[in-house]
C-alpha cells in the first residue's frame, strides 16, 4: 500500500505551509490541487512545490472542493498510490492524528477511514448543530447509522474503489462532495472506519463555505441521494438480514 496526502487549496497560503510541513514529518508525500487561487497562494504553491515528495496540480480557475479532491484522487492513482489522505489546507485537522489514520489503512486497506470530529471551543455553534441536519440525512439515505460524521473532509480513501465513485458524481463539485461520497461508497459496499479525531477552526481564519449557496447544493445533494436511495432499497435492506448459515 502506498499513500499521498491530497490536499485541496483556495487561498490558504498563511496556513497551507504549516500543514505540508507536519504531512512530510510523517513521511506522507504531498499533492496540492490549487483550486484556481490567487496570485499571492499560487506563488506560495509554486514554491512548496520545489519541495522533495511534494507534487502541485492546478487547475485554471476556481472549480469548488470536491472538484479539486476528485482531480486530486485521480492524479494520485496515476502516480501509482493506493491510498489517499484528504485533508484540509487551513490547519483545522490534527496531523498528529496521521499515523492513527495510516494504522487504520494498514488494518483495514479496503476500507475508507472516515474523521469523526471532536470540537474545541474555536466551532461556531451555528455549525456544530447546523452539521446534524446533513447526518440524519445521511442515516436515512443509507438505511444505517454506519457512518457516525459525514462532513469531516480528514479521510483515507482507497483509490480502487474511490475511482468508479466519483465517475457517478458529477454535480458533487463543492462542499457537497464530502457527505455524497461517503453515501456512495457506502452504497457500493465500501466498509467505513469511524476514527475520532480533533478539528479546531481554521488557523488562518479564512473558511470558503458560502451559508446560503452551499447549503442549497447540500440540500440538492440529499434530494438526489433519497431518490438514489429508494432505487436501491431492496439492496439496502438485505444488508440488515443475517445470513443463514445453512442456507443451500
Amino acid at each position: 500500500m502506498k499513500c499521498i496526502a491530497v490536499v485541496p487549496v483556495y487561498n490558504h497560503e498563511h496556513a497551507i505551509a504549516t500543514v505540508v510541513d507536519a504531512l512530510l514529518a510523517h513521511g506522507l508525500p504531498v499533492l496540492l490541487v490549487d483550486d484556481g487561487s490567487d496570485a499571492g497562494c499560487a506563488a506560495v504553491l509554486d514554491t512548496l512545490a520545489l519541495r522533495d515528495r511534494v507534487t502541485l496540480l492546478r487547475h485554471g480557475h476556481n472549480q469548488g472542493k470536491g472538484a479539486a479532491c476528485s482531480s486530486g484522487f485521480i492524479k494520485a492513482a496515476e502516480l501509482g498510490y493506493s491510498h489517499a489522505l484528504q485533508i484540509d489546507a487551513d490547519g483545522q485537522h490534527d496531523t498528529a492524528d496521521v499515523p492513527r489514520f495510516l494504522a487504520q489503512m494498514q488494518a483495514r486497506p479496503g476500507a475508507i477511514i472516515a474523521g469523526c470530529p471532536r470540537y474545541d471551543a474555536s466551532v461556531p455553534k451555528g455549525r456544530l448543530y447546523g452539521r446534524y441536519a446533513t447526518h440524519v440525512w445521511v442515516w436515512i439515505n443509507t438505511l444505517s447509522l454506519r457512518i457516525t460524521d459525514s462532513m469531516c473532509g480528514y479521510r483515507i480513501y482507497p483509490l480502487a474503489a474511490t475511482l468508479p465513485v466519483l465517475a457517478t458524481m458529477k454535480r458533487a463539485k463543492r462542499m457537497d462532495f464530502d457527505p455524497e461520497v461517503l453515501v456512495r461508497l457506502d452504497w457500493a459496499g465500501v466498509p467505513v472506519v469511524n476514527l475520532p479525531t480533533r478539528v479546531r477552526y481554521p488557523l488562518d481564519g479564512v473558511s470558503h463555505f458560502d451559508y446560503w449557496r452551499d447549503n442549497v447544493r447540500i440540500s440538492a445533494m440529499h434530494t438526489r441521494l433519497f431518490f438514489g436511495m429508494l432505487l436501491r432499497l431492496p439492496r439496502l435492506l438485505a444488508r440488515h438480514l443475517p445470513l443463514s448459515s445453512g442456507s443451500r
